[in-house]
């Protein structure tokens, strides 16, 4: 599996939903990893001071994970952040250990480097209005999430003023996620070959 694609909405009906769909059915060897269908615990009870069993789902989600050569996380923003269950999804799987340690001089090393990524994100609020409030939802999932376990370079798609846009415009947006899906496996070709001309023998992740 080169693409794993992760729908965060809770609502199979969504714009979020139909982007992650069109994403991987558009990309080469790609899976849909949709959150909602998994069972496990949203909550992690003891955070990161004690371990917590992986249920079976959220195992086999980490594997994905590890297998994956390209990232793609599908959210809607909500109070300027992501919905519970994709955060709760994200503090389970992303643990200490898998996908990041702190060194001895106690700084932070991603464990997931080698996998480039991208962030869809769909919102209600107008382009213009998400960088006066801080953009919250974009710099928590791309800078202190994916880039912090070592996912790069992390590329970013929007879908503004969803509740207002017409039929059409969502049409296009569909369109936009097949020719991204195309870009990015071209990209992650172009870096596998890189990858083997530098490591003659020796495929790099």
């Amino acid at each position: 599996m080169r693409t794993l694609v992760i729908d965060g909405h809770p609502n199979p009906d969504s714009l979020s939903a139909a982007l992650a769909a069109r994403y991987a059915a558009e990309s080469d060897d790609a899976r849909l990893l949709v959150v909602r269908d998994l069972d496990f615990d949203l909550v992690l009870h003891r955070g990161y001071r004690g371990e917590q069993p992986f249920e079976p789902d959220l195992a086999d989600a980490l594997q994905a994970i590890r297998d994956a050569e390209h990232v793609v996380v599908v959210t809607p923003v909500w109070w300027g952040s992501v919905p519970a269950l994709l955060k709760g999804f994200l503090d389970r799987v992303l643990v200490y250990g898998e996908a990041f340690r702190y060194t001895e001089r106690g700084t932070p090393e991603g464990l997931l480097a080698g996998r480039t990524g991208r962030l869809v994100v769909t919102s209600d609020s107008p382009r213009w209005y998400l960088p006066l409030v801080g953009d919250t939802t974009v710099r928590h999932l791309r800078t202190t999430t994916l880039r912090f376990c070592g996912i790069r370079p992390v590329r970013l798609t929007r879908a503004t003023s969803v509740r207002s846009s017409t039929p059409e415009r969502r049409e296009r947006w569909l369109d936009r996620m097949a020719s991204d899906a195309r870009r990015d496996g071209a990209a992650t070709d172009a870096g596998r070959r890189s990858d083997e001309r530098s490591t003659p023998g020796m495929m790099v992740r």
